[in-house]
């Protein structure tokens, strides 16, 4: 296994130990994927390997967030050695105040 995990309280704990690559990236979202669907947790908390990932585990960690919106789990991702917050963070939720800008161009000229 390219992963170490462990489930409590209906939470799945992953935990990331090294940074991923091209090789092994595929296969450490599907066994944390494999695990979500297994156990049905009711939250998932990974635990990344630096606090600045490379992109290869960033696109596993894309893809497992992905599915995990899809089976409606909120996913956590959090440094090495760092605590989850009690309630995890919802990455599509946008400020009242913020408007989106036409066509990605910038309004202040």
């Amino acid at each position: 296994m390219i992963i170490q995990h462990h489930i409590a309280q209906d939470t799945l704990y992953a935990r990331i130990p090294r940074e991923l690559n091209v090789s092994n990236r595929a296969a450490a979202a599907l066994e944390i994927e494999a695990l979500v669907q297994a156990h049905r947790p009711r939250r998932v908390v990974i635990e990344l390997p630096t606090a600045d990932p490379s992109p290869m585990t960033l696109g596993a960690l894309g893809r497992v967030h992905r599915m995990c919106r899809s089976l409606s789990v909120p996913v956590t991702a959090t440094g090495p050695g760092e605590r989850a917050a009690a309630f995890p963070l919802d990455l599509d939720a946008r400020p009242a105040s913020v408007e989106p800008l036409e066509h990605g161009a910038r309004q202040d000229h």
